[in-house]
């Protein structure tokens, strides 16, 4: 028998050395796709987190009533713009007409009322000084009685003057010193007259005075419900959501309709929990709008992070205590602000999908702001001339009846 080995087959050897190339090279595969992945993460992925859930806000400023009324006209329709102060919806104003001329017809007499009270102090003063004249007159009077009684008190002992007489000239004393307790009553009377008169009227003018006051108070409330029959726009904007119709019977504070103001729009960018590690206030942002895909890129700035999550904000929040629990990433809502001038360029509208790039390599800004931006204040200047002009016609109606022109009253 012969101890030689079996010579291997041509084509094992060959399949063998086909097997161990096909790994060789798919380690390779690997290896080369790890480090490409390494060095995507880190000169690129590192450096950027994004996210699809995104999406453009803006103000949706109410338009509501500010007193009731029946609806007659409608000046606008959904998509159009408005300038601030336009008129939207005009309310019929009869009744609050009706309500200034009765509050202007008060303010006139209430200031002819005060007038006439101020000009009562010189009539009180003169009447003073008139009782004071009488008590002067009874204490002469007293006076000459006494002396009277004085000299004829002797001669009724020798007999030169009857008793009768003595008694009358002390019936005139008594008379006499009666007069003068009267006429003392009434100077006192005459000057508590005077100052209760002064009382009303210290320290104050016809203007200043609270009855005055009080009845101007009540012209610049019926003259605000006239004006406020007419709904202005408060802001620049775009009308949406009208659903206000002539004829209408509102009420104040219903909502007829809404101004979008698309010029100060921003995006709310919903980053998961892991993400927001790196996230700080003053980062770039890079994003693209699926309204106008990739031929746009919007350029803004991280300005706020959320105070929470959008299930802790939720209508009905989750309630992780009870059942059985799953847990589920949390989203956060980063606020961006956009370049007014791109926003120029390519209008957004609330609602629109955005996706988000923010370029977290500069660390040094805050994670949570504190204080509020000067960017974020709204206002509107439209209701403030109402209440000056409210002023200036009140000022005019006592200016009327004051007596003097109008262009005094107002210097």
């Amino acid at each position: 028998m012969s101890n030689e080995q079996p010579t291997p087959a041509p084509a094992a050897t060959s399949m063998g050395a086909r097997r161990r190339k096909g790994l060789t090279l798919i380690a390779v595969a690997v290896l080369l796709a790890g480090l490409g992945y390494g060095a995507w993460h880190v000169l690129h992925a590192s450096r950027y987190e994004t996210t699809d859930n995104a999406y453009v806000q803006a103000d949706l400023v109410q338009v509501t009533p500010q007193v009731g009324g029946t609806v007659l006209a409608v000046h606008v329709s959904d998509t159009d713009f408005v300038r601030a102060g336009q008129p939207l919806v005009q309310l019929d104003p009869a009744d609050a007409r009706v309500a200034l001329e009765q509050a202007e017809a008060q303010l006139a007499q209430t200031v002819r009322e005060v007038r006439q009270l101020f000009a009562s102090h010189a009539a009180l003063r003169a009447q003073v000084a008139a009782r004071e004249a009488e008590l002067a007159r009874a204490q002469a009077e007293v006076a000459r009685a006494q002396d009277d009684v004085q000299r004829r008190m002797p001669l009724v002992q020798t007999g030169a003057v009857g008793k009768e007489e003595f008694e009358h000239a002390n019936a005139q004393l008594a008379a006499a010193r009666s007069a003068a307790a009267a006429a003392q009553s009434a100077v006192l009377a005459a000057r508590e007259q005077l100052a209760a008169s002064q009382a009303l009227t210290e320290g104050t003018t016809v203007e200043q005075h609270p009855s005055v006051q009080r009845a101007a108070a009540r012209v610049r409330e019926a003259w605000l419900a006239l004006r406020r029959a007419e709904l202005p726009a408060p802001v620049d904007g775009y009308v949406a959501r009208r659903s206000v119709q002539v004829g209408q019977r509102v009420a104040a504070g219903a909502p007829l309709m809404a101004i979008v103001p698309l010029k100060q729009v921003w995006v709310d960018a919903n980053f998961k929990e892991g993400q927001l590690r790196r996230l700080r206030i003053g980062q770039p942002v890079e994003l693209k709008a699926d309204v106008y895909g990739d031929a746009v890129t919007y350029h803004g700035t991280v300005v706020g992070l959320g105070a929470g999550t959008g299930a802790a904000f939720s209508l009905l929040p989750a309630q992780n205590a009870t059942g059985n629990w799953i847990k589920v990433v949390q989203r956060v809502p980063v606020r961006i602000e956009l370049d007014p001038k791109e926003l120029d360029a390519h209008p957004l509208q609330v609602g629109l999908s955005m996706e988000a790039r923010v370029d977290v390599r500069r660390q040094d800004g805050k994670v949570l702001s504190d204080g509020p931006r000067r960017s974020s204040a709204v206002r509107t200047e439209v209701f403030g001339d109402l209440d000056r002009e409210a002023q200036a016609h009140v000022e005019r109606i006592i200016s009327a009846h004051l007596g003097r022109p109008q262009a005094a009253a107002r210097s």
